[in-house]
């Protein structure tokens, strides 16, 4: 008889240990059943809940991205001019919640697995238009050519998570600072 309420608990701890799995490793190189002894239950359990590997990491990048936004909406919470909800985004890409080691293993094996897989491309595809609507709104009253910079944003954003995954040199500060950077350099330089 299965336990009631059980799978909610089980399908979030096989997500987590997805996550923290693809972060050891630093690629998809990693067996359901790795997934599942580190969640503490069966490999049986996991292809249930999930169907396969591939599902399961889909369903981690979805709660990262829900994860990511949630820090968004809360940042943009105390905004109240354009620049304040720029500058709210910019740090919710950067929050210590979506810059952990694992968190920065599990998006560059998702910009990856979305040269390969239609979800993972399609879900990856959901995300940057949703950033690149949230830049170009905050900057629409800043800038004459909101678009473009929302789009050299979005690049530098991903510019350096893939510096982070690389070096791990890269730190939250650092990011931001070179965000920052950008955005006054692109609202100074005329058009």
């Amino acid at each position: 008889m299965p336990k009631l309420g059980a799978e909610p608990i089980r399908r979030r701890a096989l997500v987590k240990a997805t996550i923290a799995e693809v972060g050891l490793v630093g690629s998809l190189d990693v067996t359901v059943s790795q997934i599942a002894k580190r969640a503490g239950m069966s490999s049986a359990l996991a292809h249930h809940y999930f169907g396969g590997k591939d599902q399961i990491f889909l369903a981690a990048m979805r709660h990262i991205l829900s994860e990511f936004g949630a820090e968004v909406r809360s940042q943009l919470v105390q905004a109240t001019t354009p620049a304040e909800r720029l500058d709210a985004i910019l740090r919710a890409c950067f929050a210590p919640s979506c810059f952990e080691p694992a968190t920065v293993s599990a998006w560059m094996t998702f910009y990856a697995q979305a040269q390969a897989s239609n979800d993972a491309r399609r879900l990856l595809r959901i995300y940057q238009r949703r950033l690149a609507s949230n830049l170009t709104f905050a900057l629409r009253p800043l800038s004459g050519d909101a678009l473009r910079l929302a789009e050299t944003l979005g690049s530098l954003i991903d510019g350096l998570y893939i510096r982070a995954a690389l070096s791990r040199e890269t730190t939250r500060e650092q990011a931001l600072d070179l965000l920052r950077g950008c955005v006054s350099d692109g609202l100074r330089t005329p058009k």
